[in-house]
């Protein structure tokens, strides 16, 4: 039967489903409400939806190289517990792999890739309904290289934590290495070069603020140009952790990563972290334990 908006809407304001999972279940269910409701739980969709309202700030990293492509992803789920169950892992892999084949241009055209027959975000919240927590695909990137360039991909912490590195001048085994620096060290820029004009400054007037400040409760002040030397003294400090070449190499801490290249240059980096900048969730678990038997 011909389902029309008013239904869809209806559905989707009682579900919080998508529009095109309401229209099919609609059109599966002969426009019966109930039952189309019924057809969305048991597709795991609306289950989903209801969870909408719940931080997922756990999770797993993953990475997939092939060829002259690599991937990196990110996809959260609400507790730890769930992100150590294969079935979840196994979907973080495939979501890799379908962002890799496809190289949408954002999370938008991600959510709406293809998989046999059903977009991403259907795939993804059937699997929430399965596993009984909210899922989500949080971020990606897609990388690609020449032929006189190498991926180098780390995952550390069992995907808690996963860098992504494109270098030329050097063998795939050193392009391990950095991205394991990545991992380990969290660099922000490459090298000095790709620092924003607006975060040096911002550096520079914290530091001159600071060094202003212990200065004036000093009990034996110090010349204005020592006072300088000194900011820039802490800001050269402050930017050798803040970029990669700099940073003393993870293996061997008597030369820089720079040192370690060589000839070699990094041309991209990503670091993913799993709840990076989200909130997390501040539960006691026998509490919530307790709530769940009460239900």
């Amino acid at each position: 039967m011909a389902v029309n908006a008013k239904l869809v809407k209806e559905l989707r304001e009682k579900t919080g489903a998508g529009m095109m999972d309401c229209k099919k279940a609609l059109e599966a269910c002969d426009g019966d409400l109930e039952k189309s409701f019924d057809w969305l739980r048991e597709k795991g969709i609306a289950k989903a939806a209801k969870k909408a309202d719940r931080i997922a700030a756990e999770g797993l990293t993953a990475f997939v190289i092939d060829g002259d492509t690599a991937s990196i992803v990110e996809v959260n789920s609400e507790t730890d517990f769930v992100a150590k169950n294969a079935e979840f892992q196994e979907l973080v892999a495939n979501v890799a792999k379908i962002i890799l084949t496809n190289k949408p241009a954002d999370l938008e055209a991600a959510l709406k890739l293809d998989v046999e027959g059903k977009d991403l975000e259907t795939v993804i919240a059937e699997k929430s309904g399965k596993i009984g927590e909210k899922l989500s695909l949080r971020r990606f990137v897609v990388l690609t290289k020449n032929a006189d360039e190498v991926f180098g991909a780390y995952s550390h912490m069992g995907g808690k934590m996963s860098a992504l590195v494109k270098a030329n001048g050097i063998d795939e085994a050193k392009a391990k290495d950095i991205a394991m620096q990545v991992a380990a060290i969290a660099p922000q820029y490459i090298d000095r070069t790709a620092i924003p004009a607006e975060v040096l400054d911002r550096e520079l007037a914290v530091l001159k603020a600071q060094a202003m400040e212990e200065n004036a409760n000093s009990a034996k002040p110090k010349p204005e140009n020592i006072v300088e030397k000194m900011v820039q003294g802490r800001l050269n400090k402050n930017l050798k952790e803040m970029c990669l070449v700099d940073q003393a190499f993870i293996k061997d801490s008597d030369q820089t990563v720079a040192q370690y290249l060589g000839n070699g240059k990094v041309l991209d980096m990503v670091r993913f972290e799993v709840g990076e900048g989200m909130e997390k969730r501040e539960e006691n678990f026998a509490e919530e334990v307790a709530a769940q038997m009460k239900g």
